[in-house]
């Protein structure tokens, strides 16, 4: 079954594959989002610039046109992550974070990108008892680093979204927009286009080498020589070895209903149309789609041995008939509504759930990965932070921590494999009994692999 964002008669048509030999100033690997920020930014800030961005399927086939459409202002996986592993920085990381979802925005208002962009904040909610004292401390967090939250109790909460399973709400005004992430993906395709950059897709980069002063990327049909080479292929197997350890792709699952009617909608509230999220280890993220549906995703998080990437994992039946049980408890007055959409899709994951970042081949290559989930608006920022690598430009950007630093990486097969059913095992469990993390999740917190999310 298709991805709903994919479900659209306004898809354009497949680009060409690249052949025969080409040069360029700057190539970006990627037609998901790091690699389009990365091609349109260079090209705004050089316009002469010659900018070439090669795509191993389509623009947005893969976690860029199946994500829930969430742009977070948030850098870090959230909160609560930010503040456990750079509370000293994090009031810098949440100011460039906001002014990077407000650079997305002018984006699309400069460049005419028709992708159902709603201002509409955020709502993590809470479905256990524990979850409530959780957001009253990152309510008092999120205020003291000036951020515009409000604290819901049970009753304001059933106010905005009428749930039997939400027992209060954390409400973030600014620091979420909805999106619809596959016409993000094209418009900045065409919009890079319209700056200059060539495009090709189904042209997957087999190799990439040294040569001479510059790099030359290799596909099945043509070769890439490049002064310098901005890597944005995320879940996919690194172009450079060094780097693979540090990500492991993880399946994810969503459900989008048929559109409902007038009277299903009042039934429900959520009249503001915030994203929504709870705060369950396996946690689920809903939101409501332009033409009224209902995008119910997550909970399940599915790792295959050797992080091997399939067609056949975009589709996993009993998590989708998981998914359907967890939407009608939380909705039961939505009985008897009908999906019409189902799919699944890797996300790149790393140890500290938020991007990191680097350069190889003497500063002439710069890679983003690791965004786990959290990737829409992140992405962009990540552009601007491979460029800057590359300029050898230090910038606010560049200075933090969280850029500097690399996360743990994961250990080879088979502990990986093990570590991974252990550690989603152990959460479950947490989730069952009232948060309480067990010794191997307070292992995993020492060491800094800190699976929470």
């Amino acid at each position: 079954m298709t991805p709903y964002w994919l479900d659209d008669p306004d898809r354009p048509a497949t680009r060409a594959p690249l052949t025969g030999e080409l040069s360029c100033d700057l190539a970006v690997v990627g037609g998901g989002y790091s690699g389009l920020w990365t091609a349109l930014i260079a090209k705004e800030r050089s316009p002469g610039l010659d900018v070439v961005l090669v795509e191993g399927d389509r623009i947005g086939h893969a976690a860029s046109g199946r994500n829930g459409g969430f742009c977070s202002a948030s850098l870090t996986h959230g909160l609560g992550n930010g503040l456990r592993r750079w509370p000293d920085e994090l009031g810098e990381l949440e100011r460039l974070g906001a002014e990077n979802l407000a650079a997305i925005e002018a984006t699309l208002s400069r460049y005419d990108i028709d992708c159902h962009f709603e201002r509409t904040g955020g709502l993590d909610v809470a479905t256990a008892p524990h979850h409530v004292e959780l957001l009253r401390r990152h309510a008092a967090a999120a205020r003291g680093l000036g951020a515009d939250v409000d604290f819901l109790d049970a009753g304001a909460l059933r106010d905005e979204i009428d749930s039997p399973a939400f027992l209060a709400g954390l409400w973030d005004r600014d620091g979420t927009a909805l999106l619809h992430p596959a016409r993000l993906a094209w418009g900045l395709a065409a919009a890079a286009e319209r700056l200059g950059v060539r495009v090709f897709e189904a042209s997957r980069v087999t190799r990439l080498a040294r040569s001479g002063a510059g790099i030359a990327l290799h596909t099945a049909e043509g070769r890439l020589r490049a002064a310098k080479v901005a890597l944005g292929t995320n879940v996919f197997p690194s172009l450079l070895r060094r780097t693979r350890p540090y990500v492991v792709p993880v399946y994810d699952y969503a459900l989008v209903t048929e559109p409902l009617t007038e009277e299903q909608r009042a039934s429900i509230g959520w009249q503001r149309r915030q994203g929504l999220s709870d705060c369950g280890n396996q946690f689920h993220y809903f939101r409501q789609t332009r033409d009224n549906r209902i995008l119910w995703g997550g909970y399940d998080a599915v790792y295959h041995f050797g992080g091997r990437l399939r067609p056949s994992y975009e589709h996993r039946q009993e998590t989708y008939k998981r998914l359907a049980q967890h939407f009608f408890t939380t909705f039961p007055q939505l009985d008897g509504l009908r999906f019409t959409h189902a799919w699944g899709g890797a996300i790149d994951t790393c140890t500290r759930f938020s991007a990191f970042f680097g350069t190889a081949h003497r500063g002439r290559v710069a890679y983003a990965a690791g965004f786990t989930g959290l990737g829409v608006g992140a992405t962009r920022f990540g552009a601007e932070v491979m460029l800057d690598l590359l300029a050898g430009t230090e910038t606010a950007r560049t200075r933090t921590r969280m850029v500097r630093e690399h996360p743990l990486p994961f250990p080879p097969e088979p502990v990986r494999w093990a570590g991974v059913q252990l550690t989603r095992q152990a959460m479950i469990s947490a989730d069952a009994n009232g948060g309480h993390r067990n010794l191997w999740l307070r292992a995993m917190d020492r060491i800094g692999f800190g699976f929470d999310s």
